[in-house]
């Protein structure tokens, strides 16, 4: 399964963070057994995901799977739970039986609930028991449903979050940048997001390499890419790549091939 391309959605179940989270937390989520072996029946399947600059959870509550991380390969063992930043192209190559739960923070996220820096866990695959408490993972396993073990971690991320009363100054310059570029149609440049903030094109870049690991020029056309090719599958007739920022549709053509390595006449959409 190739993410964007086709629905890596449709084997989980999904939960939205509560009010006090949600700037910082985009989703919980958790595999499906049931419709995995609906979907796959008894073979193995891999799901790959581009850059997003996301940092995600993965704790394993089933069998053990292979992650590829750019060009390196990580045997993860049954009951091993790990954080990735998705900095640059992810695989996971699973087991029939793939069972995970799933946070995915948005970019700062990390560093406004939990104080860890993003871009120190750049390309690499972390332990999770050095962020959350392994006496938390244990009893995260021992609940019997998705919606009780999203409520164990929420909790405990407001605790943290109570604690530490919310993202810094440079966290919260970014994720204002970043929703004012979302919510102006993908259409401004590094230097208009800039002036939005009232602080300098160098700033800007600053801030944006010490919160999430990237330049704001490179952060912006990743999401453009993602936002405009999702568009565009799942309503090819009626996309117009102008909407998102691009000259012409062989400029958007172009950019779906930089971010994925794909063409999209690869893919039946």
């Amino acid at each position: 399964m190739v993410e964007i391309f086709e629905n890596i959605r449709k084997i989980y179940q999904f939960s939205q963070p509560c009010e006090e989270l949600k700037d910082f937390v985009e989703f919980f989520s958790e595999s499906s057994r049931v419709t995995t072996q609906q979907y796959f029946g008894n073979k193995g399947f891999s799901v790959k995901m581009f850059p997003s600059f996301t940092p995600t959870f993965w704790i394993n509550l089933g069998p053990a799977y292979h992650l590829l991380i750019g060009n390196t390969q990580r045997f993860i063992k049954a009951g091993e739970d790990i954080a990735v930043v998705r900095d640059i192209v992810t695989e996971r190559i699973n087991h029939p039986a793939d069972h995970i739960f799933t946070v995915k923070f948005f970019p700062g996220g990390l560093k406004a609930v939990f104080n860890i820096n993003q871009p120190q866990m750049a390309g690499d695959v972390v332990e999770l028991r050095t962020i959350l408490p392994s006496a938390l993972l244990i009893n995260i396993k021992l609940q019997d449903n998705f919606e009780a073990r999203v409520k164990l971690l929420q909790d405990y991320m407001l605790l943290k979050l109570g604690r530490k009363r919310g993202a810094d100054h440079y966290t919260n310059i970014v994720m204002q940048s970043i929703a004012f570029y979302q919510h102006g149609n993908l259409q401004y440049n590094v230097n208009e997001v800039a002036a939005r903030s009232f602080i300098s094109s160098k700033s800007i870049n600053r801030y944006f390499n010490r919160v999430i690991g990237t330049h704001p020029k490179n952060y912006f056309s990743i999401t453009r890419a993602r936002t405009a090719l999702t568009a565009y599958v799942n309503d090819r007739s009626s996309f117009d790549p102008c909407s998102y920022g691009y000259y012409d549709t062989s400029h958007f053509y172009k950019d779906v091939i930089n971010f994925t390595g794909h063409k999209l006449v690869d893919h039946s959409i």
